[in-house]
């Protein structure tokens, strides 16, 4: 009763295993170029605060 993941894609329309593969080299277009870039010196632990939508430095937050 249960099917593996490559099962399941098999029973995709094409359309729909394009955009999956797509999806993928998209996944590791980002991933190689998070590795290319320098690492950030001095910069904040944790997320990015930019993209969470608030800011915390010295006990004040702040909300975009």
């Amino acid at each position: 009763m249960t099917s593996t993941l490559a099962e399941q894609k098999n029973d995709l329309p094409a359309a729909a295993q394009r955009a999956l593969a797509e999806a993928e080299e998209r996944r590791k277009a980002a991933d190689e170029k998070i590795k290319t870039m320098p690492t950030e010196l001095g910069g904040r632990d944790g997320p990015e605060p930019v993209r969470y939508g608030d800011w915390e430095k010295k006990g004040l937050a702040i909300d975009f």
